[in-house]
């Protein structure tokens, strides 16, 4: 006998029970995709001596974006799109990952959650896309790219387009390049994409995908197009094969939120994450020393916990690297000659340091990481901002020429050692678009200078005080 929903019609079986109620999966052909007969809110009756409720049916999109609240939905094309959420399902499980849920290919974005061999359970909210080689008129031979994009354009008059992000931080949302035949995907930043445009090229080259499959895991910045002005000039892109696709799942759940500079150091020192230890049988004398700290007992938690805790909160660590650079600079200019006064400063969005030489007037000093990545000409780079803007004033964000006196560059990003180059503010180009403001793309080049005594000099000199 061919089962039979509630209200009648082909095909409907019953596939779970959740609170006494009794949800049916349509085992045709459905447009849509997969469709159910689920009992909707309304009054319980009876009807010829049977009890029943209302029902409606409801398909696969309507279901994840139920699932998951304020997610938008596409409809897309399944062959087209199976290969990309295969890629990803078939990796995680090579990864020993069990997979709990996949949602269909004919709706976009691809929800999966999944539980990693050790127990740990996780969710992923895919924005995935083609990556190919298509030889273009006009375009670079060597270029592959993937193409943001869902329906056609006609769809969304508006073509505005939020990339959702769990607040709770149990779904993780990843925008992705996928090429399932050569076996890799490429990573961009999906809240530096936020909100998009459909129909946007992500390019890359041939050498980044060879350098992928190479090592496995390669990160790399890319200058962004048509950029808005309050936004970010480049983007930290982070290709991995389909070996490493568990850990970059992982890498995009701890890096939300930081800037381009910071993704792009912390995918460069993959090899070197989880943070390492000390050993214990090795040095007793540290971990003596570290256990006795006064947080430890505040924390109640041990040293190696408090380190994990830093390495695992992307925004704590991102603020820990900045007051160390702070600290190292503060400690360099204390045994600078002629400096009879230097401290740290903390005051919300003021300078950093207050310094002072062959007892002159006070300077002040904002201290800046560089980025990891040099630029063409071997420059070290800052994304010289603050880290937000006022509300309603989005040119807040970039710093003005009199809000300090020395700007101290920190090249731990690019020499892994702890040394600065100095420079005056009214030397740095202006902002192309918000008056009096500081351009955000910076570069340490020869203009800046490693003598302190230089740039006290300078710097009283722009002040008319002679020293």
């Amino acid at each position: 006998m061919t089962p039979t929903s509630p209200q009648g019609g082909p095909a409907i079986l019953p596939i779970s029970r959740r609170r006494g109620l009794w949800a049916y999966r349509a085992t045709g052909p459905e447009r849509g995709g997969r469709c159910f007969q689920v009992p909707s809110r309304g009054a319980w009756t009876r009807q010829g001596g049977r009890s029943s409720w209302p029902w409606r049916t409801t398909c696969e999109g309507e279901t994840i974006a139920t699932m998951i609240p304020g997610l938008r939905t596409y409809s897309v094309s399944a062959t087209a799109r199976r290969p990309l959420i295969e890629f990803m399902t078939g990796a995680l499980s090579e990864a020993g990952c069990r997979i709990l849920h996949q949602s269909e290919p004919n709706h976009a974005p691809f929800v999966v959650t999944f539980e990693t061999a050790s127990g740990e359970r996780m969710g992923l909210v895919a924005y995935a896309f083609l990556a190919t080689r298509t030889p273009t008129k006009n375009r670079p031979v060597d270029e592959r790219s993937f193409q943001i994009k869902y329906s056609s354009k006609d769809s969304y008059p508006e073509n505005e387009h939020e990339l959702w992000q769990d607040e709770m931080g149990m779904f993780t949302t990843m925008l992705l390049g996928i090429d399932p035949v050569r076996g890799f995907c490429v990573s961009a930043d999906p809240m530096i994409h936020s909100p998009t445009k459909f129909f946007i090229r992500v390019e890359f080259k041939d050498e980044q995908a060879t350098e992928i499959l190479k090592r496995g895991w390669y990160p790399w910045e890319r200058a962004k197009k048509n950029a808005m002005n309050h936004s970010h000039r480049f983007e930290t892109l982070v290709g991995a094969h389909r070996g490493g696709f568990l850990d970059l799942v992982r890498f995009e759940r701890a890096v939300r939120g930081t800037d381009p500079g910071d993704r792009y150091e912390i995918a460069a020192r993959h090899g070197a994450l989880p943070t390492s230890f000390v050993d214990r049988a090795e040095e007793p004398s540290i971990l003596q020393a570290a256990s006795s700290h006064p947080l430890v007992k505040q924390f109640a938690l041990s040293p190696d916990e408090i380190l994990d805790l830093i390495s695992g909160a992307r925004r704590l660590k991102m603020a820990v690297r900045g007051w160390v650079a702070e600290e190292h600079l503060r400690a360099t200019l204390a045994l600078a000659p002629g400096v009879t006064e230097c401290e740290r400063l903390d005051f919300e969005g003021g300078p950093d340091l207050k310094v002072a030489w062959r007892g002159g007037p006070p300077l002040f000093l904002e201290c800046k990481n560089v980025g990891r990545a040099r630029d063409k000409q071997g420059n070290a780079r800052i994304d010289f901002q603050r880290t937000r803007a006022a509300k309603g004033d989005p040119c807040s964000r970039y710093y003005r020429a009199t809000d300090f006196d020395i700007v101290a560059a920190c090249l731990h990003g690019v020499t892994d050692t702890w040394e600065f180059r100095y420079i005056l503010p009214p030397e740095l180009a202006p902002h192309k678009i918000c008056e009096g403001r500081i351009s955000n793309n910076v570069r340490v080049d020869g203009r800046w200078t490693a003598e302190t005594d230089e740039i006290f000099r300078l710097a009283y000199a722009s002040k008319g005080v002679a020293i």
